[in-house]
């Protein structure tokens, strides 16, 4: 099997297949089974060495769960092949990777589980290598909520270029190339933003940063559903599948990206805008204690 034949995007296999078939690629199936089976080795470890956090490890097995089902039902279901042919369909896929199975991996915090499912010398291998001088600097630079926001944005409207968009259709490392660009700066752009323990005081950036994601894609939508012109004409071949014209194919796509996704990324600054309200009603509390027990 040569190289494009590897990335091909139309290894798929059911009824209908290309156009509804699932999409069984090794370059989607292999890395899908080995994330799994790594996040089960270790989060069985961790289960056996200690009891009391089990329900913490219960809760984030369960997000890790949904969000590796929810990303492999976009990569490997028949909505990644119908995604091909159709754009509401590829919308979907898309949205499903940055703005749900995206948020939910990283809630999971899988880092840990995966570490404990690796043997004791790969573990101090990959914590001496992370240590490492190049790679911190470049985390650090690349982790700051300004950075992570920049560079989502910048996938997100960067693959949406009709020429860049349409090669990424006709050929497949560009496609998944596009796919990994998605998933991956979803991934560091909720693992930015997300709470966590020790990071209150990073609430109001944080919010700052969903809502202005979610004007932004919010824009690129509303742009995708009052344009009078197609931007992906290959990728409305298959419009009629849908009982769809190729340009309501287009208008539904952006319907899909302005109200949904923005829905998803608005929730989440409104969400994390109220615990910023409890934290810092607590944080006031405990000073305004702290001086009258003085």
């Amino acid at each position: 099997m040569n190289f494009d034949a590897l990335f091909s995007t139309s290894i798929c296999y059911g009824a209908g297949a290309p156009q509804a078939g699932w999409t069984l690629a090794l370059p989607i199936t292999l890395p899908l089974g080995v994330v799994a089976l790594l996040y089960a080795a270790g989060a069985f470890r961790l289960w056996r060495r200690s009891a009391r956090s089990r329900p913490l490890r219960m809760r984030q097995a369960l997000l890790f769960a949904t969000g590796w089902a929810i990303l492999a039902a976009a990569l490997v279901s028949p909505l990644h092949a119908l995604g091909e042919r159709v754009f509401t369909a590829h919308m979907i896929e898309h949205e499903l990777l940055m703005a749900v199975a995206a948020p939910l991996l990283v809630a999971s915090r899988p880092a840990a589980a995966m570490m404990w499912a690796l043997p004791i010398k790969l573990r101090l291998a990959f914590g001496a290598a992370g240590q490492a001088k190049v790679l911190r600097t470049v985390w650090a630079a690349i982790s700051r909520p300004v950075a992570a926001t920049f560079l989502h944005g910048v996938a997100i409207w960067a693959w949406h270029v009709p020429a860049l968009f349409e090669a990424a259709l006709a050929r497949g490392v560009l496609h998944y190339a596009q796919h990994a660009c998605f998933f991956g700066t979803g991934l560091l752009f909720w693992w930015v933003l997300l709470p966590r323990s020790g990071r209150e005081q990073a609430y109001g950036s944080a919010v700052m940063h969903l809502f202005f994601t979610s004007l932004h894609t919010g824009l690129l939508g509303v742009l995708l559903l009052v344009s009078p012109r197609l931007w992906y004409p290959v990728n409305a071949a298959g419009a009629k599948l849908w009982n769809l014209s190729p340009l309501e194919d287009q208008q539904l796509a952006g319907l899909v990206m302005w109200v949904p996704a923005s829905l998803i990324y608005g929730g989440a600054a409104l969400l994390l805008a109220g615990l910023w309200i409890r934290s810092s009603g607590q944080r006031r509390w405990e000073t305004s204690h702290a001086l009258q027990a003085v």
